[in-house]
Parts: C-alpha cells; structure tokens; sequence
C-alpha cells in the first residue's frame, strides 16, 4: 500500500500535479524593514539593520506561497545614540529575553496588477498578534522588489511599558514600512 501512495506522490510533483515554489533571496543591503512612532506629537522614523526573510512564492500561484522573516530587535535604531541605547531595554523591545521578532504568513491572496494581501502572524517581544499585509510587487531585470506598510498597535506587543505606556508621550499606533529586494522569484 505504501508503495502505490509513494509513487502517486511522485508522479503528482513531477507532472505539475503539485506547483513547485520560487524560493527567493533576500539581497539585504538592498532592502529595508522601518518604523515611524510618533513621539509627542512629531513623526520619528526608525529602521532594523538586521533581518531575514525566507520566502517561497511563484506569483502566478500565490496561495501556495510561504513567507517568513525575523528580525534582530537589537538592530533596532532611531539614529541617536542616547535613544538606541534604550531600544534593547525591558520596556521598550526587550533584546536580551526576546531576540528576535518574527511574522509567519498562513495565507497569500493574488489582487491582481503585483498586488497581493499577506495575512499572518506578527510576533514581538513574545506577543502574537494576527496582521494583514498588503505588498506591492514590481520586478526589473531579474529583481523583484516586495514593498509596502500597515499599522500595528505597539501596546499589544508591549512595546513602551511602564511610563511609556502613556499614549499621549508615544502615540500607539506604529507605521511599519518594508521594501525587500528579491532574486529568484517567477515572473509576474
């Protein structure tokens, strides 16, 4: 019985039966995960030096696709030094106990002209919280860049405790903007 099933399993993935998935590379000199916080009232960007992604996609054929990052919270910069050094601590990102944040897509759905919806999870700082990403996909010369943003809610993750929890010092919502640059994925 065993037999007969490996072989259907062959035969499927050989034929077409099961559409294979581009595993992209992320390029991460050419790529950038940032944040806009706003702090009593005036904008502050900010950006994470170091992160991963593993994405496996054929955009033709989205649904079957998987994506995956995580991201170095210590990366994590405001471009002052005085500030940076607050960013690892408990209250803020919590380097030293949480690493590492990460987003799980568990679904891809194609909208048509390189847009697609990404839904999946978002975790930080040991909170999980579910997310729907829109991304925007345009590809040159054998590069695809995967770009867009959406708000997330920094009290659910615990970013800010303590006296930074008051809304009115940093406001809660959080604007967080991607653009990842890719080789390897399909055509659109």
């Amino acid at each position: 019985m065993i037999r007969p099933l490996l072989t259907l399993a062959l035969a499927l993935a050989t034929s077409g039966g099961a559409r294979a998935q581009a595993s992209a590379v992320l390029l991460p000199a050419q790529s950038e995960i940032a944040f806009v916080s706003t702090q009593m009232g005036v904008p502050v960007d900010g950006h994470f030096g170091k992160f991963e992604a593993q994405i496996a996609l054929d955009p033709k054929h989205p649904e079957a696709g998987r994506v995956t990052l995580t991201i170095d919270t210590a990366s994590a910069t405001l471009g002052v030094p005085e500030t940076d050094a607050e960013l690892p601590k408990p209250q803020w990102f919590g380097s030293a106990k949480f690493p590492q944040a990460s987003f799980r897509s568990s679904a891809i759905k194609g909208l048509g002209g390189g847009r697609f919806e990404v839904a999946g999870t978002l975790t930080v700082k040991g909170s999980a919280q579910p997310v729907v990403v829109p991304v925007q996909l345009a590809q040159s010369a054998g590069t695809s860049i995967a770009s867009g943003s959406f708000t997330i809610k920094r009290l659910a993750f615990k970013i800010g405790e303590a006296e930074w929890a008051d809304t009115s010092l940093v406001a809660d919502d959080v604007l967080v903007r991607f653009r990842l640059t890719l080789t390897g994925l399909a055509p659109l």
